[in-house]
């Protein structure tokens, strides 16, 4: 592996081997080192044998914990689930690319694009195994696609085929069979991610190391109630022979009751009998008490929690419990994508456009959870109140997509026409137009704005309407003259919602006082205002006629 000169730069600035970045380095083989197919570990294990694999790996000798770090995850149901459940919920989440300023179009489109390849959910999937056993590899191959140098294929590499370096502990180096030390790993070849679930040494990082323990007492466990079970859940057959009995009556007996578990049938001289005593069941053993406190334990461990793992007390407690789960979940998707820009974005813009002062950035954000009636109920109680909010913001927490042009639409339903008021008894139909209520009408009667006359004059039939009259000049003029006063109209509406705002403590205290707020709300002047200028408006339209 020794380094060629190359006009390409890595991300740090640095030359490096460019022609092996299309070969594939790391390759299983069928004897050596990297033979790791007919290894076992979890067969037969004791405490003594546990701790011995625990203590090498430690020192740097982790085959063995690796190995049976596989083999928990297929032996051990309870761990596997759990596991699973914690590697998919990082796979469930939608990465996102984040372009910072300065950076040219071309790189963010590029890595958009890199993005897109099917092969990177795959490679994600596969880093995510690091959570569990302290590191996963993965050994992109590099080839020219579209004009660029890109990774063709993201191949996930055994973690055997790699170890720790003996001294420090911190270098991952690839397992060779000629240096048991094995070779450093070149640049831009391999992705490795190590998650910090905890500090120390990255082998030790991993909780399949405190889960092994977990595991072996499991196995007993379940050993040991298998072989319970066998010999307590058959009833107890009693045989019964006569005073007189010979020796051999006595051994047919014996033969005839020993039969009975496995044969069902059996002969006994004529006057001995069988009793078979049924025995009481055996609810919450101590087999099944220990082995439930080792899975909640297991679940707490992997997951953070256990009430959505296991059997919960109440909704409100998984609820806070799922809290816990999200926690851990951002901080693995954070590291993750951390891995990744460092490992392949940088290096993937670096080898195609040579280094930058800023590159992409791959993002993973895990959203809140909302409760989408809270937040409905909300929104229909402080909209009519003058709260502005965006459409966009909703959709997306309520999770709709914007819709296209040619969408089929969904609308509220058509409301019925309003009746229209009947004039007062004592009202002169002659003095506003049909259908008017009273109070527009004493309005048009006593003003005597452009507006007002015409509609007068023409409810009136009077011949003649106001001269050269611009209504489109009138209506701005309206306009303008009904929103010069706004602020003293609105005050009062909102008012008393900014004095609640400013008192409550939290969202859910001030959605507690809202139907105390609409009864303090005083739209007396506003609802006057908007007469008079729906008035005004309506004679202008009847001047236009």
């Amino acid at each position: 592996m020794s380094p060629t000169k190359s006009s390409i730069l890595g991300p740090d600035g640095r030359p490096f081997d460019r022609a092996l970045l299309g070969q594939e380095i790391a390759t299983p083989t069928t004897i050596g080192v990297r033979a790791v197919l007919h290894e076992a570990v979890a067969s037969g294990l004791t405490p003594e044998r546990i701790a011995y694999v625990l203590r090498q790996a430690s020192i740097g000798y982790a085959r063995d914990y690796l190995t049976l770090a596989e083999e928990m995850e297929e032996r051990y149901l309870h761990y596997a689930a759990q596991v699973q459940t914690r590697r998919l919920a990082i796979e469930a989440i939608e990465p996102s690319v984040k372009v910072p300023q300065g950076v040219p179009t071309k790189i963010g489109d590029a890595v958009h694009a890199l993005l897109d390849d099917p092969g990177f959910v795959d490679a994600m999937g596969a880093l995510t195994d690091g959570i569990a056993k302290g590191y996963a590899v993965v050994e992109p191959i590099w080839d020219y696609q579209d004009g660029l140098l890109r990774p063709v294929a993201l191949k996930w590499r055994d973690q055997r085929f790699f170890h720790y370096d003996l001294v420090s502990q911190s270098e991952l180096r690839l397992a060779v069979d000629a240096n048991p030390d094995g070779e450093p790993l070149p640049a831009g070849k391999f992705i490795v991610h190590a998650p910090r679930s905890k500090t120390g040494i990255p082998i030790r990082r991993g909780f399949a190391r405190a889960a092994c323990w977990a595991f072996l007492i499991q196995q007993f466990t379940l050993k040991d109630w298998a072989a319970f079970s066998e010999i307590f859940g058959m009833p107890l057959r009693l045989g019964k022979y006569h005073s007189g009995a010979s020796e051999a009556d006595k051994k047919t007996l014996l033969r005839a009751v020993a039969g009975l578990s496995s044969d069902a049938a059996a002969i006994i001289p004529q006057g001995m009998e069988i009793e078979f005593i049924e025995r009481k069941a055996l609810e919450g053993s101590t087999f099944e008490k220990l082995i439930e406190y080792v899975d909640r334990n297991v679940s707490k461990l992997v997951v953070g929690q256990t009430m959505t793992a296991d059997k919960g007390a109440s909704l409100a407690q998984a609820k806070v419990h799922n809290e816990v789960r999200l926690d851990i979940l951002r901080a693995d998707c954070r590291q993750l994508a951390h891995t990744l820009n460092g490992q392949l974005v940088r290096w993937f813009v670096a080898l195609n456009y040579g280094p930058q002062a800023v590159y992409p950035s791959i993002d993973m954000p895990v959203a809140e959870p909302e409760d989408t009636t809270a937040l409905s109920a909300a929104i229909e109680k402080l909209v009519p109140l003058g709260l502005k909010v965006s459409q966009q913001e909703v959709r997306g927490k309520l999770g709709l997509s914007e819709p296209a042009e040619d969408d089929e639409l969904l609308a509220p339903a058509a409301r019925p026409a309003p009746a229209e008021a009947a004039p007062p008894a004592t009202s002169d139909p002659a003095s506003r137009p049909p259908g008017k209520p009273a109070a527009l009408s004493a309005h048009v009667a006593g003003c005597a704005c452009t507006g007002c006359l015409a509609t007068a004059a023409a409810t009136a039939g009077a011949a003649a309407k106001p001269e050269a009259i611009d209504v489109e000049a009138e209506l701005e003029a309206l306009a303008d003259e009904a929103l010069g006063d706004w602020e003293e109209l609105v005050d009062p509406l909102l008012a008393p919602l900014r004095a609640a705002i400013e008192r409550a403590s939290s969202f859910d205290e001030l959605i507690g006082k809202l139907p105390d707020l609409a009864r303090q709300v005083d739209g007396t002047k506003c609802a006057e205002a908007l007469a008079v200028v729906t008035a005004k408006a309506r004679g202008l339209g009847d001047a236009a006629d």
